[in-house]
């Protein structure tokens, strides 16, 4: 059983996500930035917002299933897309959604750049594993 709890919030806008998550005592684990790179180390799915989020998702997944953990073990995100468009912004939050049964607490955030040439998506999490 997952020790994460989304909470929403009785007093802001209900926008359909939660606010806040709490964690019961435990270990966390932290995340780098997960970018969308195959085992080569390329850069894949060039110039697609969406496919790079699949990509990053799919490489989270990896880096937390290598602790004991899953997306439903997750108590924060951070997601970072380097485009120019607001629309850019949905179609990755849209991808991310879709992997989640419920998207935990979660930032969305447009940037200039990111490492490497190509990169235009990068997601970061905090997640609590059951066995911490």
């Amino acid at each position: 059983m997952s020790r994460v709890r989304l909470n929403g919030s009785s007093i802001l806008h209900d926008g359909g996500f939660p606010y806040s998550a709490t964690v019961s005592p435990g270990s966390l684990i932290f995340t780098a930035g997960i970018s969308p790179l195959d085992e080569n180390g390329a850069v894949g799915a060039s110039g697609d917002v969406v496919g790079q989020t699949r990509i990053c998702l799919a490489n989270l997944a990896a880096v937390l299933g290598e602790q004991g953990a899953t997306f439903a073990d997750v108590a924060k995100l951070t997601i970072y897309v380097a485009e120019r468009l607001q629309a850019d912004l949905y179609v990755a939050w849209e991808a991310v959604a879709a992997e989640f049964e419920t998207v935990p607490p979660a930032m969305m955030m447009g940037v200039t750049v990111l490492p490497y040439d190509g990169q235009l998506v990068e997601i970061e999490a905090v997640a609590a594993p059951p066995h911490g």
